[in-house]
Parts: C-alpha cells; sequence; structure tokens
C-alpha cells in the first residue's frame, strides 16, 4: 500500500473506533441509574433503549434516551464528514456497533433502532424522515414498537436504493440484517401473537 493508501485506512479505521466509543454509552442504563428507576438490565425486557426505559415508569427520561441514542449516530457522522463520506459511514456503522455490542456492558447492548435513525439522518436526511414517517404510521397501525422499527429499516433501505444512494443502500441494508437479528425474539414474539404493544405493561 502507498503513504496515501495506509493514511486513508488509518482514517478510516478511527472514525469506525470513534464512532463504536462514542455509541457505545448506554444512556438509558445512565439515565436510569441516575434518576432512581433502577437497573434496566433487570427491568421489563432487560434491554438499555428509550422502550424499556418507559416501561420502568419515565415517559421524559425515555424520551431524552430516545433523543441522546440517536444524536451519539448522528454526531459520529457528522464529526467524521470532515474527513469524507467513506469516514462518516465508518463512524456511522461504529456508533450503530456500538450500542448494540458496547464493550463497557461486556458486549451486550441495545436493539439499535434510535441509533440506526441517528446514523440515518447524519448521512443523508431525507431517508432518516422516511424512515421516521413509515415508523409512525406502522406504529399507529399495529401498535407494535418493534414492528414499526422492522418495517422502518427496510423501508429505508429500499428508499435509498430508490433515491440512488447505493452506497448508503448497502450500509443500511448490513444495519438492517444487525436490527432484525437484534429483534430475533420481538420477531418470535409477534409471530406467535405474544408481543407487548405499545402502552402495555410487559408482564
Amino acid at each position: 500500500m502507498s503513504p496515501a493508501d495506509w493514511s486513508g485506512a488509518i482514517a478510516y479505521l478511527a472514525a469506525f473506533l470513534g464512532g463504536y466509543l462514542l455509541g457505545s454509552i448506554p444512556f438509558g442504563l445512565i439515565l436510569a441509574k441516575l434518576f432512581g428507576l433502577g437497573d434496566l438490565r433487570r427491568i421489563g425486557s432487560g434491554n438499555i433503549g428509550a422502550t424499556n426505559v418507559l416501561r420502568a415508569g419515565s415517559k421524559g427520561l425515555a424520551a431524552l434516551t430516545l433523543l441522546l441514542d440517536a444524536a451519539k449516530g448522528t454526531i459520529a457522522v457528522l464529526l467524521a464528514a470532515n474527513w469524507g463520506e467513506t469516514s462518516a459511514m465508518c463512524a456511522g456503522l461504529g456508533a450503530f456497533l456500538g450500542h448494540l455490542f458496547p464493550v463497557w456492558l461486556g458486549f451486550r447492548g441495545g436493539k439499535g433502532v434510535a441509533t440506526y435513525l441517528g446514523v440515518l439522518l447524519g448521512l443523508y436526511w431525507p431517508a432518516a424522515a422516511v424512515f421516521a414517517a413509515a415508523w409512525l404510521i406502522a406504529a399507529f397501525v399495529t401498535r407494535y414498537s418493534s414492528l414499526a422499527a422492522l418495517t422502518a429499516s427496510a423501508i429505508s433501505v429500499a428508499g435509498l436504493a430508490l433515491m440512488g444512494q447505493w452506497r448508503l443502500a448497502g450500509l443500511f441494508l448490513l444495519l438492517t440484517v444487525l436490527l432484525y437479528i437484534r429483534h430475533a425474539g420481538n420477531i418470535g414474539r409477534l409471530r406467535r401473537g405474544e408481543e407487548t404493544r405499545i402502552g402495555e405493561s410487559k408482564s
């Protein structure tokens, strides 16, 4: 490899690692402990994301968790964008993987929906608008948060392809596959009719 190739590779690796570290900050877990809700890993679904913060009993903290989990994806992308689109994509991938597999929590993190949206917003905001609209419609019709996220992520990939954003479509296809894997339990409960609806308490 030439010096320029090495420089590019190092920049991409740095963007990925920086994104990973930012994405691995477990805001839901931190906020729940700070405000006396307890350890999210022992509440409801055991997930560290906004939906479980809501189950723990705080709409305000759930909204803040959602905002922060999305923001860390967006911020990672925007910071790395100073070194080009590829660096931004590497940072977005890192942030998403950091949320799913945070080193601080034994690589057991959240399911990634908010961070997925945040990365999408940073890389191509029209697709983020498509995701948000699809999520809201699916959530309103089905009242399943998980199904809304799965639907919105698949539609986002298709939307990116239709908008001619092929590189981003490839990245978000990978992120969507990971999102589906992380929602395997939810998919099973949806098929059995056992998934918790929005507004219901998890038994």
